[in-house]
């Protein structure tokens, strides 16, 4: 399924349930949030989104607990759950979707290559994390991709 049509699709869900979503992106730079406002009417129920690239924001303005960022580094489960847990909490959404990771070209580590994207996701009474390795080395692409999973991961959690 296209990105767009993924997005109307999710457009559709979150009205007739009548809930909203809130973002914090980092690898992404707002690429997600960029893809789901490209249509109207999506004010709906999509309320906004944290571009926390950098780690001060993630600390300060989605109070991600800095013992986290130290010990585990930006790009880990634990640290996309606080940012999707403290994005939900500032912007009031129902359900919040988080990325970190590491799109490259560099920047990369053994434990943590190019294309490791953590997610995290956070409803009512809900919380999941998804740790994935894309084997793509060009950034562009691991950023669509995580765009595409994140708007599957949304749909799938949503709807359980």
């Amino acid at each position: 399924m296209k990105t767009e049509e993924k997005v109307l699709n999710l457009k559709k869900h979150f009205d007739q349930n009548g809930i909203t979503l809130s973002l914090a992106e980092s690898c992404t730079g707002g690429l997600l949030s960029a893809e789901i406002v490209k249509f109207p009417g999506v004010s709906s129920f999509y309320l906004g989104s944290v571009v926390s690239y950098a780690t001060t924001v993630k600390k300060n303005v989605l109070s991600v607990p800095s013992h986290l960022l130290k010990t585990l580094g930006e790009v880990s489960e634990p640290v996309a759950l606080a940012m999707a847990q403290g994005v939900k909490e500032h912007l009031g959404s129902d359900w919040s979707l988080s990325i970190t990771g590491v799109a490259g070209p560099g920047g990369g580590s053994e434990d943590k290559p190019v294309g490791t994207i953590c997610f995290g996701i956070v409803g009512p009474g809900f919380e999941r994390t998804v740790n994935k390795k894309f084997n793509i080395k060009n950034r562009n692409e691991i950023q669509k991709a995580s765009i595409d999973f994140a708007l599957d991961l949304i749909f799938e959690s949503t709807t359980i």
